[in-house]
């Protein structure tokens, strides 16, 4: 079987519209369960799980967010603790680290989130070949435990803003063909922020998803889990977060080019204001559609 019969077979992760949803729970409601109402009254139909600092959700709780989610027809995304280094020097660290990320991707499979982000490592100042082969023998015994559970959530490395990090875009393009089911969290924002004001023009967008086509499939463009926000930054790369309208980020061309490609899944605006971000891009898909 090819790689995508198996991505398909496992994750059944290939959608046919794109959706935008907020960066946990809409501001004017408190709860995953009324979030998930409420990006659902609001037409947005999905949300990403902020487990940042803690996974909130127990095993019972996640199986009444999973019946809402389908009720409410809201596709889900997650995630995991920011504390997490899987090129982590000291054992406990490393084995920590392997921990959040498995706990969170058990309770967000449960909730019903195709697909689960995080942060993977920080260089701390070794070879970029070496970072590479420590996260992916990490990463392969995350997934092995995954599988021994049964959980069929994807796991998405995030693109990361800050050159400190583990995560530019080829090195996660080349992780993800290590795995069945795994494909970068395409964070454009961080992208525009780790190269100092790069990935910025419709040319780089379209680089970019030519970029996970040629590397991924021709369906991993069916399959997005995306993050964008404004941003500020410098030469080290990502500062904070900031609304669309504030930056620079160049967010209309890149809806132009979501839709040349024709892509599907899910974007999650990280911006401050949570969903007038969300609404805006959603709207503005909408109108170029």
């Amino acid at each position: 079987m090819d790689f995508w019969g198996r991505f398909r077979k496992r994750g059944n992760m290939i959608f046919t519209d794109l959706r935008f949803g907020t960066p946990g729970i809409p501001s004017r409601v408190q709860g995953t369960i009324e979030g998930l109402i409420e990006v659902s009254k609001l037409g947005l139909k999905a949300m990403e799980l902020e487990f940042v600092h803690n996974v909130s959700i127990t095993e019972e709780k996640a199986k009444v967010v999973s019946a809402t989610r389908e009720k409410e027809d809201v596709r889900l995304t997650c995630h995991a603790p920011y504390y997490i280094n899987l090129n982590a020097v000291e054992k406990p660290k490393l084995e920590a680290s392997k921990k959040r990320l498995i706990n969170a991707s058990l309770i967000a499979d449960l909730c019903g989130a195709f697909s689960i982000t995080f942060h993977p490592a920080f260089y701390l100042g070794m070879q970029k070949e070496k970072v590479f082969e420590n996260v992916t023998k990490a990463l392969k015994d995350v997934q092995k435990i995954l599988d021994d559970n049964g959980a069929t959530i994807r796991l998405s490395p995030e693109t990361t803003g800050k050159t400190s990090q583990f995560g530019d875009y080829e090195e996660l393009l080349k992780i993800s063909k290590e795995f069945e089911n795994m494909q970068p969290c395409i964070d454009y924002s961080h992208m525009h922020a780790r190269n100092n004001g790069g990935w910025n023009t419709k040319e780089e967008f379209l680089k970019i998803h030519e970029m996970l086509e040629k590397s991924l499939g021709k369906q991993s463009l069916k399959s997005l889990h995306c993050h964008i926000s404004g941003i500020e930054y410098g030469e080290k790369g990502e500062k904070k977060h900031q609304p669309l309208k504030e930056s620079d980020m160049n967010y209309q061309e890149l809806i132009d080019v979501w839709k040349e490609f024709n892509v599907a899944g899910v974007i999650i605006t990280e911006s401050s204001n949570i969903e007038e971000d969300t609404i805006l891009l959603n709207n503005l898909w909408r109108k170029k559609r």
